[in-house]
């Protein structure tokens, strides 16, 4: 049984994770919180879960560069300093990065960059939706999906990306590509792309029910992770597409 470390014990996901253990055939073998010995955790696990904070994945990291373990990595609202210290930590250990763990959002993602490329001359329009207590905004999942259709267009994200209108902005321009969050209630997550022509347009939209969805995900990646190489690798190697 594979022993699993929990990094962020006692947040939603981390709580979520240690639920759903028993029914994926692992084990939560230590946990991990804000002041807790980081090194008797390590010690004491195979492969390390982490939905933390950005705060606490930066911590994660810089401790496991001389302390090599796989690390599972799903915290979002990362900055580039973190993404760097991803890629240099992946030179020693395999590293697992996704800002969303569903089989459902992979394919979505999928779609977007084949609908992108095809519907060249659509509009691209992102909407997030997620319960009131999410902190980042918009969420890694959307900007995993503006940063995917940005680079099947070509397309510099920073340069073309807005996640506001007020006021007497003027018309569109043809290349914008706008990233909207909404937040309320108990809402899991949703996340709708929609291309948009004169006379048509496509939607394509994946709905959470549950955390476990993701819960689940990440203690299937952290199984197949555990015998790899190091690298830094995505949701897209997991599913071989």
């Amino acid at each position: 049984m594979l022993q699993i470390g929990i990094y962020g014990a006692k947040g939603r996901m981390g709580k979520q994770i240690q639920f759903c253990l028993e029914e994926e055939n692992a084990k939560a073998s230590a946990l991990f919180d804000q002041n807790d010995n980081i090194s008797e955790f390590f010690q004491n696990c195979e492969v390390v879960i982490d939905f933390s904070s950005p705060i606490g994945t930066k911590e994660l990291l810089n401790f496991a560069r001389t302390n090599p373990k796989p690390l599972v990595i799903g915290t979002t609202g990362l900055d580039e300093k973190t993404f760097q210290l991803l890629q240099s930590a992946a030179e020693v250990m395999p590293v697992f990065y996704a800002t969303n763990m569903s089989l459902g959002v992979a394919v979505l993602n999928y779609l977007a960059n084949k609908a992108s490329t095809l519907l060249e001359n659509f509009d691209i329009e992102i909407l997030e939706m997620h319960h009131r207590h999410k902190k980042d905004s918009p969420s890694g999942t959307a900007m995993s999906l503006a940063q995917n259709v940005a680079k099947a267009r070509f397309l510099d994200l920073e340069k073309v990306r807005i996640s506001g209108r007020d006021g007497i902005i003027g018309e569109r321009n043809k290349d914008t590509i706008a990233v909207m969050s909404l937040r309320g209630g108990d809402i899991v997550g949703r996340h709708t792309i929609g291309f948009y022509e004169d006379g048509e347009y496509l939607e394509l939209t994946h709905n959470a029910t549950s955390r476990a969805t993701f819960a689940k995900g990440a203690i299937k990646i952290a199984k197949w992770l555990v015998s790899k190489e190091p690298n830094l690798y995505s949701i897209n190697d997991f599913l071989g597409i």
